[in-house]
C-alpha cells in the first residue's frame, strides 16, 4: 500500500504504527514540508529522539528530507520531549522532538514546534504540513540549490542547570526518592537534574533508581504513568525503602507523577495547585501584581479556588497541550496545568515539563517538615471519578440524550465538549478550607479527537454525590 501521510497527523501531532502507517518516505516528506511551512531554509532546526528502535531511522529520514528543503540541522540526540523545547526555546528555532510518548513500542511519532517552542497543531500549521507532505509523496521532494548541513550538539548539561535556577532545591532538608523511569528517557535526564551526571553540585536528594535503562521495547511496564497499573512496582518501592515521595515519569518524560510517602498516587490537579501557589508567590515577591494562570476543565475545582486565594487571575481553557501553549503567549500566564499532568510554565517558554513541576514538588516538601501526604491531602479536598472513556456508534445521540437529562439541573456549557454544573457549584469558589459543605457536583463529557470515543470526568464534595453522578451520565452514555 501506498504510504499515507493522512492517517498520522493528528490533531497536536505526529503518530502511528512504525512502518504500517509511520514510514522513512512519510517522515521524510513531513520534514521537506515542515521546512516549508516554519520558513526554515537556509535557518536551521533542532531534532532530538527518545529511546525507540525506530527513532534513529526515523531521525535520519528526518533529516534527508529537511536538509533537502535547505534547512540546517542541529541534532541534539537522545533527549526528553522537553530538553527539545528548552533547544527551541534558548536558541529560537523550530524543532522536530521523535517520540510516541506513553505509546506502546510498535508506536512512534513526532512532536513539532516553531522557534521558541510554540506550539504547532492542526490550526497552527500542522495540517498545511500535512497537505504539503501528502504532495510530496507523490511528486517527489524538490531539492533546492544549497543543501542544509548537519552538526551535533549535547544540550543536556545546559538543560539541568536551567531548570536548577528556576527552581533552587539546594538548602532542602535531605529527601529520599524513588523514580520510576519506565525504561523512557527520564532514566537520562534524572541523573543529570537530580544528580551529578552533568557535572553539577549535588543535593541534598537520594534518588532510588526503578527502571533506567533506555530500552524502547519497555520490558517492566508501559511507560504511561496516567494507568494506575503502572505505578504499582513504583508504589512498592516507596514503602519499602521507606522514602519521601516517588516520582513516575512517561516515556519522553514531560509528564510527571507522584506518589506520597504512603504510596499513594498525588492527583495531578493537586499537583497543579500546589505549584501554581508557588509560582504566584515567586513572582509576587518579584513585583508582579496582574497575574495569571491557567488551568483545564476538567482540573479539579480546587486548582482555581486556590489560584484565585493566593491572589492570582484563573483562566479556564480547552484540554489540549498545543491550545493551551498559544494561551499561555496571548495571557502572559506565569503556569498552566492540566488534569493529565502536564504542567506549563511562562519561565519555560510556555511549555510543558514534567521534571520543572517535580523540582516544585521536591522544594516545597524539602522547606517544611510534614510529609507529602499532608500536602496532598491539603490540596484534595474532593472527589473525582477519574477519566473514564466509553466506545459508542453515536457520539452526538449520546450528547443530545444527556443535554436532555440534565438541561433543567445545573448550568450547562459547550466549552470543549459539554459541561454540566449544579447551581451550588458557582457558590462554592471560595477557598476548599473554608467551605465545608462542599454540596456541589460538575462532569464534563468530551469526544475523542480520534477514535469513537466519549471522555467522562465527574467531581463532587461527596463520594456518594460523585458516584450517583457518575452512573447517571455513564449509563446515558452508553444507552443502545
Amino acid at each position: 500500500m501506498p504510504a499515507d501521510v493522512n492517517s498520522v497527523v493528528k490533531t497536536y501531532d505526529v503518530r502511528g504504527l512504525v512502518d504500517s502507517e509511520l514510514t522513512d518516505d512519510v517522515v521524510e516528506a513531513l520534514a521537506a514540508a515542515f521546512v516549508d511551512v516554519v520558513g526554515a531554509e537556509d535557518t536551521s532546526i533542532v531534532v532530538g529522539h527518545d529511546m525507540r528502535d525506530s527513532s534513529p531511522r526515523f531521525v535520519a529520514a528526518f533529516i534527508r528530507g529537511a536538509r533537502a528543503r535547505g534547512a540546517n540541522i542541529i541534532s541534539i540526540g537522545l533527549c526528553s520531549t522537553d530538553e527539545t523545547y528548552f533547544a527551541s526555546g534558548s536558541w529560537n528555532l523550530p524543532s522536530a522532538m521523535f517520540t510516541a510518548s506513553h505509546n506502546p513500542s510498535t508506536y512512534n511519532g513526532i512532536k513539532l514546534s516553531r522557534a521558541g517552542a510554540q506550539s504547532l497543531s492542526a490550526d497552527t500549521g500542522l495540517f498545511d504540513v500535512r497537505d504539503r507532505a501528502s504532495r510530496y509523496l507523490l511528486d517527489g521532494i524538490p531539492s533546492v540549490d544549497n543543501a542544509g548541513t548537519l552538526t551535533e550538539r549535547d544540550v543536556l548539561a545546559d538543560y539541568a542547570e536551567y531548570l536548577r535556577q528556576l527552581v533552587d532545591v539546594a538548602q532542602i532538608r535531605p529527601l529520599r526518592i524513588v523514580v520510576d523511569a519506565g525504561n523512557g528517557m527520564a532514566g537520562l535526564t534524572v541523573p543529570a537534574v537530580l544528580g551529578t551526571a552533568a557535572g553539577l553540585p549535588e543535593l541534598p536528594v537520594e534518588i532510588i533508581p526503578m527502571y533506567f535503562e533506555l530500552d524502547g521495547t519497555f520490558p517492566n511496564h508501559e511507560a504511561n504513568p496516567l494507568n494506575p497499573a503502572n505505578i504499582v512496582d513504583l508504589q512498592k518501592a516507596v514503602t519499602a525503602h521507606r522514602a519521601d515521595m516517588g516520582l513516575a515519569f512517561d516515556g519522553d518524560a514531560d509528564r510527571c507523577f507522584v506518589v506520597d510517602e504512603r504510596g499513594e498516587p498525588m492527583s495531578p490537579s493537586a499537583v497543579a495547585a500546589l505549584v501554581a501557589v508557588r509560582e504566584i508567590e515567586r513572582v509576587a515577591s518579584l513585583g508582579e501584581s496582574d497575574i495569571t494562570v491557567l488551568h483545564n476543565l476538567i482540573t479539579s475545582d480546587v486548582v482555581p479556588q486556590t489560584i484565585r486565594a493566593a491572589g492570582a487571575r484563573a483562566i479556564r481553557t480547552n484540554v489540549g497541550h498545543s491550545l493551551i501553549k498559544d494561551i499561555m503567549r496571548e495571557t502572559g500566564a506565569v503556569f498552566g496545568g492540566e488534569h493529565s499532568a502536564h504542567y506549563y510554565f511562562r519561565d519555560f517558554w510556555g511549555a510543558d515539563n514534567g521534571m520543572l513541576a517535580a523540582l516544585h514538588v521536591i522544594a516545597e516538601l524539602g522547606r517544611g517538615s510534614d510529609p507529602l501526604s499532608t500536602l496532598s491531602t491539603r490540596y484534595s479536598p474532593y472527589v473525582q471519578s477519574g477519566e473514564i472513556n466509553s466506545v459508542v456508534a453515536d457520539v452526538d445521540s449520546a450528547l443530545a440524550r444527556i443535554r436532555e437529562a440534565f438541561a433543567d439541573r445545573g448550568t450547562l456549557d459547550t466549552l470543549d465538549g459539554l459541561t454540566v454544573s449544579s447551581e451550588d457549584r458557582v457558590a462554592n469558589s471560595l477557598p476548599p478550607q473554608d467551605d465545608e459543605t462542599r454540596p456541589f457536583w460538575w462532569f464534563n463529557v468530551r469526544a475523542s479527537n480520534t477514535e469513537p470515543l466519549l471522555r467522562l470526568n465527574v467531581e463532587s464534595g461527596s463520594p456518594a454525590r460523585m458516584e450517583s453522578v457518575r452512573d447517571e451520565v455513564l449509563a446515558l452514555i452508553r444507552q443502545n
